[in-house]
């Protein structure tokens, strides 16, 4: 069964939630990295990083690949469009509403062109 965009907006920000799995993704926006390239600048175990990897793969956040006998983690960025656009929709309905304040409250904002 396919997820819905709810289900996977929330697993997305579940996952992000964590400050390990936030510097995966920061640290794979630079480009694809091992498991073990991933879990050096951590003072966690390898076996706890690929289990924050496994959690952002669910999440649709990443993805694995095979090369030889690697197997780089890479960013999945269209996950990253996809909360992008849900926090620029609210964004946008935000700034319109202060800015509709502000005229009210500005009194100078009538003289304006």
């Amino acid at each position: 069964m396919e997820p819905d965009e709810d289900d996977r907006l929330d697993r997305a920000f579940v996952a992000l939630a964590d400050p390990v799995r936030r510097a995966i993704v920061a640290r794979l926006s630079r480009g694809p990295a091992t498991v073990n390239e991933l879990a050096a600048p951590h003072p966690i175990s390898v076996q706890a990083v690929s289990r924050h990897i496994h959690v952002l793969e669910e999440a649709g956040l990443v993805t694995r690949t095979r090369d030889a006998q690697r197997r780089p983690v890479h960013l999945a960025p269209e996950a990253l469009e996809r909360l992008t656009a849900w926090i620029d929709r609210y964004r946008l309905i935000h700034e319109r509403r202060f800015r509709s304040l502000d005229a009210l409250l500005d009194p100078d904002e009538k003289d304006r062109p």
